[in-house]
């Protein structure tokens, strides 16, 4: 993994109305403009073991990344916390499995998931999705030998990241990761 310093990219950012937060709307629109930006996503350097990522400045104080996704990559189940999100693959293809269920965010460390919770999504380039508070998810690059570039924005800027593992039904809260864990 490597990190690089905060960039900004040529797309200009935009909030709904002046001073207030973005919403998932405003956050879609900046990973849309930012992933056409085709300049910015050729300069992420691509690290064939590990994904790579910069930060970017987003709209209205969001916290936005692009992210590299070396083949066969993923990040594991987690969630975003209280922080609402939206991204956008920029070239090759990710999938999106996630789960179409709110979960409690606290005093639990495993839960049984029914039969009908999990989704699926396949984002080719150009494709992307906003989502709500709380959204369990895991991002991957399944492709055996392409590289896959995507662009991220949370708000507010991501409190915290809880980690699952999951085993069939059965999904276990194992870490919470907090912004030091990963600047």
């Amino acid at each position: 993994m490597s990190v690089s310093s905060p960039a900004s990219p040529s797309a200009a950012s935009s909030v709904s109305s002046a001073g207030s937060a973005p919403t998932q709307a405003d956050l879609y629109d900046f990973v849309r403009r930012t992933a056409a930006d085709t300049e910015l996503i050729d300069s992420l350097p691509l690290d064939p073991e590990g994904r790579t990522w910069v930060r970017l400045d987003g709209p209205g104080g969001s916290e936005a990344w692009l992210i590299g996704w070396p083949p066969g990559t993923g990040t594991g189940w987690h969630d975003h916390a209280d922080s609402v999100g939206a991204f956008l693959t920029a070239s090759g293809e990710l999938r999106e499995n996630s789960l179409a269920a709110r979960l409690p965010t606290d005093g639990w460390k495993t839960l049984e998931l029914t039969e009908d919770v999990d989704r699926g999504r396949r984002l080719r380039a150009g494709q992307g999705r906003a989502f709500g508070r709380h959204h369990v998810h895991e991002v991957l690059n399944e492709s055996p030998d392409r590289h896959a570039v995507s662009v991220h924005a949370y708000y507010p800027p991501l409190p915290q990241i809880r980690r699952y593992s999951r085993s069939g039904p059965v999904l276990r809260l194992e870490q919470v990761e907090r912004p030091e864990d990963w600047q």
